[in-house]
């Protein structure tokens, strides 16, 4: 969706961006407060506005589609009335005030050959990654390749580094040293025996083909297990893995889709260690944040009536607006899920009034099921008697109003990137406050990964070398 650049901000545009931020989210608190599977437990339709009802009842899935993403052209799509001021405000809004995910890249051209594979990256690198991923390491690690060269970084600190496929390609693709912390010693491991199978690979492939030389003696990632605290320093982050030729070692930091206070705490390494001169952080999981400690960093945003954001508002920034969309534009019936969620909690809440809300562990393939049975499959997984008495004309009501439900969902969707901005926004100001230079840039595409916008923050400025970092490597 289409969106402000925080580049083209100054610091009084960020300042005032939070204060429109918080207004507009205080003004649509209910909408983004709401589960969706109490749509029926909570009469959710008749919080909307009679107007907006009148408005978004009997629209489609496709339609549904144009509300979040306008800046399409879907041809064809017309609408059954004229929608009222205030439903056209929103979706102005919501376009307006959040941050542009649209990389300045067009869609990947990596995978038009083969959807498993990204041309960009050789066999090697390749294999045990699943193509969102491959995606993701690439654009990153170029980045984070340039970002070492511009800021002359001596060692990158990939934090939370899973089963280590970035710090893999940083290492051993970009020619990075790189330490990688993970505090799961079985993730660990298994990174380790993943490099020494690529060093394999890679030697292998040298000499089949012997004119291409290396020219440097290639380093794995230095792995190191260690659960980072991010309410205190982590010495171990900070030794650097051999000692520099001249003065003190340049740490740059790193984290792809650094997992709640992770993000948070590699912000505070950067903000107090001279040592940490750079930073690349892409965030996710914003529903794990602490509250407080976790969100607002910045004191200008904790000085904003109505900054708080709740859980929930939390958990809907995590949603994948254009993997939605997509689905609302092929109208399958996988769309429904929500449905039969919502009308399994009204039985739910029958059978057992304090039961609210219960997790459901994923019922395959629901999109073939009857409503009664995706109910009778529910209650078993939640605890409660499969075989209890249903009213099936009230399930049948329920699903005859699957597309309020999808529009109900779709318009908290609408607003979800902007409880994403602000909390991004928020960490882009703490940098500031301290006299940090920092960006955001959209590097993947949204289509494959929904949480895409990195943190660069530097303590030099970069001038036009931000727009060297967001591009495309030949």
């Amino acid at each position: 969706m289409p969106g402000i650049s925080a580049r083209g901000l100054s610091h009084e545009g960020r300042r005032q961006l939070a204060v429109n931020l918080t207004r507009v989210l205080a003004l649509y608190r209910s909408i983004l407060d709401a589960y969706i599977i109490e749509f029926f437990t909570d009469n959710l339709w008749d919080t909307l506005p009679c107007s907006w009802q009148e408005a978004l009842d009997g629209l489609n899935p496709p339609q549904l589609a144009t509300m979040l993403e306008s800046h399409k052209v879907f041809p064809g799509l017309g609408y059954r009335s004229v929608w009222p001021l205030t439903l056209l405000a929103l979706k102005s809004t919501a376009c307006a005030l959040a941050f542009t995910r649209t990389p300045g890249f067009q869609t990947p051209s990596e995978f038009l050959e083969n959807p498993s594979q990204s041309s960009r990256l050789t066999a090697p690198f390749r294999k045990h990654v699943r193509p969102k991923k491959q995606h993701e390491i690439r654009r990153l690690g170029e980045l984070v390749k340039k970002l070492s060269d511009f800021t002359g970084c001596t060692q990158v600190v990939d934090v939370g580094s899973g089963q280590g496929h970035l710090s893999r390609f940083m290492a051993l693709g970009l020619g990075l040293m790189v330490k990688s912390i993970e505090g799961d010693q079985r993730l660990v491991e298994r990174a380790q025996r993943l490099d020494q199978e690529l060093l394999q690979a890679l030697e292998k492939e040298e000499k089949r083909n012997p004119q291409v030389v290396q020219t440097s003696p290639r380093h794995s990632p230095h792995h190191v297990v260690r659960w980072v605290d991010p309410t205190a320093l982590c010495e171990e982050l900070l030794l650097p893995l051999e000692n520099p030729c001249q003065g003190r070692a340049r740490l740059l930091l790193t984290g792809l889709h650094a997992c709640g206070d992770l993000s948070v705490a590699l912000l505070r390494h950067f903000s107090c260690c001279p040592e940490v001169v750079a930073l690349a952080s892409v965030g996710c999981c914003y529903m794990k944040l602490s509250d407080p400690g976790g969100y607002p960093l910045s004191q200008w945003v904790a000085g904003l009536p109505g900054y708080e954001l709740p859980y929930r508002l939390r958990e809907g920034a995590c949603h994948a607006l254009e993997e939605y969309a997509e689905r609302l534009q092929k109208a399958g019936p996988g769309l429904r899920t929500h449905c039969y969620r919502a009308a399994l909690e009204t039985v739910i809440r029958r059978a057992r009034p304090e039961l609210r809300r219960p997790g459901v562990q994923g019922i395959p393939r629901v999109h073939e099921l009857k409503i009664e049975e995706y109910v009778q499959r529910g209650l078993q997984r939640v605890g409660l008697d499969p075989q209890l008495p249903l009213n099936l004309a009230a399930l049948q009501a329920h699903q005859a109003q699957e597309n309020r439900v999808v529009a109900f969902f779709s318009l908290a969707l609408l607003l979800a990137p902007l409880v994403e901005t602000l909390i991004l926004l928020d960490r882009l100001l703490y940098l500031q406050e301290q006299g940090f230079h920092a960006e955001l840039l959209p590097i993947f595409s949204p289509e494959l990964s929904p949480r895409n916008l990195v943190l660069v923050a530097t303590k030099m400025p970069l001038g036009q070398a931000l727009s060297i970092l967001e591009t495309e490597d030949s």
